[in-house]
């Protein structure tokens, strides 16, 4: 791991962020799940990231970047790429802000983020390739126009925003045996798990992955960042390879503990599982996240368990085909 990136550092940012965000950023509930903990045998509390601004987790790294940006950035506005929920989180920070802000998606992203993210003001630009492709484009586009790109993942300072989740969840639930992540070019586990690992040593950080998108789990295993080509999957929010020489790799080779892979079914059952229990419409990767803890769930009998729903953002008729 690079020794301008050392988890101490990562932790003090992540803790002026904490401090820094409010109340632009909301503090989310975490909310105890009865009908899941009867279904698991756990203890099961559910970090609410559905309820944040924009619908997702996005946009406390997207705020704690634009809120760290020097005059001369904020000036020349910033691009970024994302296949939705980033995205929306730079769009409605740079809103707010006054920075301009250029969103690159695939032309695969969802409709209804794109069109969130144009009403903010932001300017979308699609590409018909894939997210990574997309990503390496959108910061090649910023350097020739001298811009600031911002990461969806590799990048400190949004990593540090993600990871005001953990310090939440620490404060919220002391008792905390695990916490359940999904996770895609790997920010908010890397985040989150190093805030937990500082605050509560003895917690485990388990990341989850859709068994069709593993680019990250397969790179950890591996023990290098590799290539793979990757099936379609309702967790659109984490499916994608990761930038080379990303530094959430060797964060989440230091963070997480245990990772768990789930095939579709397991993710739409999840989906339903929240619906019908907590009356909440999820996107895919959150439903990766509760599927993780729904599949592990013998190993963590008793135990106090928090699941990241990192966000709302599907199309209805998306979700409802996900569940029928």
């Amino acid at each position: 791991m690079p020794d301008n990136h050392p988890l101490p550092a990562l932790f003090d940012a992540i803790q002026q962020a904490h401090q820094a965000l409010r109340p632009t950023v909301l503090e989310t509930p975490l909310a105890y799940s009865s009908q899941l903990a009867a279904l698991t045998g756990c203890h099961v509390h559910l970090k609410c990231e559905h309820l944040q601004r924009t619908g997702s987790f996005k946009f406390r790294g997207a705020s704690n970047k634009v809120r760290l940006l020097t005059e001369a950035q904020r000036r020349g506005g910033v691009i970024t790429a994302s296949s939705g929920n980033h995205g929306l989180g730079v769009a409605l920070a740079g809103h707010e802000a006054g920075v301009p802000v250029t969103v690159y998606a695939t032309t695969t992203a969802s409709a209804l983020k794109l069109d969130a993210i144009r009403a903010l003001g932001a300017e979308v630009v699609t590409l018909d390739t894939d997210p990574l492709a997309v990503e390496l484009e959108a910061a090649a586009e910023a350097q020739r126009q001298g811009k600031l790109f911002v990461s969806p993942y590799n990048d400190a300072q949004v990593i540090a925003g993600q990871g005001t989740i953990g310090m939440e969840i620490a404060e919220q639930l002391p008792q905390v045996d695990a916490v359940f992540v999904a996770v895609g070019g790997g920010g908010m586990v890397s985040g989150i798990g190093t805030a937990i690992r500082q605050l509560k040593p003895n917690a485990q950080i388990i990341g989850c992955w859709p068994a069709n998108a593993p680019t990250l789990e397969r790179s950890l295993a591996a023990g290098h960042i590799i290539e793979m080509e990757e099936a379609d999957t309702l967790s659109d929010g984490t499916a994608g390879g990761i930038e080379p020489g990303s530094i959430t790799f060797p964060l989440c080779q230091r963070v997480i503990d245990r990772t768990v892979l789930v095939n579709e079914d397991e993710i739409r059952t999840a989906m339903k599982a929240v619906a019908r229990f907590e009356r909440w419409m999820i996107e895919g990767a959150a439903g990766v996240a509760v599927a993780g803890a729904l599949k592990l769930a013998t190993d963590y009998q008793g135990k106090h368990v928090a699941v990241v729903i990192c966000g709302r953002n599907i199309l209805l008729e998306k979700f409802l085909g996900a569940i029928q």
